[in-house]
Formats: structure tokens, C-alpha cells, sequence
């Protein structure tokens, strides 16, 4: 199920994040790479994500996503713990060993999300409404 892109909250790094409630009042956020960052990478090739349990600050990178164009940072939009990893987008299929990132790149708000953090501490990076980042990246085409 994808989640509606104006529903959202987006870095200006182009990373999405839908914040919820979680287990014992934890805040738990679902983070992404917007439709826009992807179509700007074209062709994906690898992605590397953390392990969960690792920690996360806001505004650093936690992991890279690889194009045939560039290699690109992905950042928290928050601190926190890495609590769940989209294996789906990270596991080689055992017929082809090849990663398979197409959920990345067709549904970058539903199956292509890529980890889930528990909120730890006030750090976020800024966050924009779907309104402001889509205007931000309307000036940057």
C-alpha cells in the first residue's frame, strides 16, 4: 500500500518520512527517497543500508543508494535507533543473486521504503510539508 506523497514530511536531501505513534508511546518514523530524487538518479544499481540497531543522527547519512549517473547519501531525518530494514530491496534473489530494486523505483511511498527508525531524543533535520519540498524541487529542474 503506498502512502500519499502530500501526507508526508520530506528533507530538503530528498529523503520522505511518515512519523507515527509506536510501541510504548515511541515515536517511530517510516523514512524513504522521494519519486523525485529517483527519477533525477535514473537506473538504480545498489543500495546499502545499516544494520538494525544502529544508530542514526539527524542530518548525517545513513546509507547510499548507487546509479549508473552518481552515488548518493542518504540522510536521517532524525535521531534514532535503525529498528527495521526493507530487506526486500537489499536481499539478492537466490535464481538471479541479483538485488532486485524495482520496488525502489515504482513505489518510492509504498514498497520501495527503506528503513524505520525509533525516534530517540528532539534532533530532526528541518522538515518540509509536500507543498514547500515540491516547490523546492520545481526550482531546482
Amino acid at each position: 500500500m503506498s502512502l500519499d506523497p502530500k501526507l508526508l514530511q520530506y528533507a530538503s536531501t530528498h529523503e520522505w518520512i511518515l512519523l507515527e505513534d509506536g510501541p510504548g508511546g515511541a515515536k517511530m518514523a517510516t523514512v524513504g527517497v522521494s519519486d523525485f530524487a529517483i527519477h533525477a538518479m535514473t537506473d538504480l544499481v545498489h543500495l546499502d543500508l545499516p544494520e538494525p540497531g544502529r544508530g542514526v543522527q539527524a542530518g548525517k547519512p545513513f546509507g547510499e543508494v548507487e546509479s549508473v549517473k552518481a552515488v548518493s547519501d542518504l540522510y536521517s531525518p532524525v535521531d534514532g535507533e535503525i529498528v527495521e530494514v526493507n530487506l526486500a530491496l537489499i536481499t539478492p534473489d537466490p535464481k538471479t543473486m541479483f538485488v532486485n530494486l524495482d520496488p525502489l523505483t515504482h513505489d518510492p511511498y509504498g514498497a520501495g521504503w527503506l528503513v524505520k527508525i525509533r525516534v530517540k531524543g528532539g534532533g530532526q533535520s528541518e522538515l518540509l510539508d509536500y507543498a514547500t519540498y515540491k516547490k523546492q524541487c520545481d526550482e531546482s529542474e
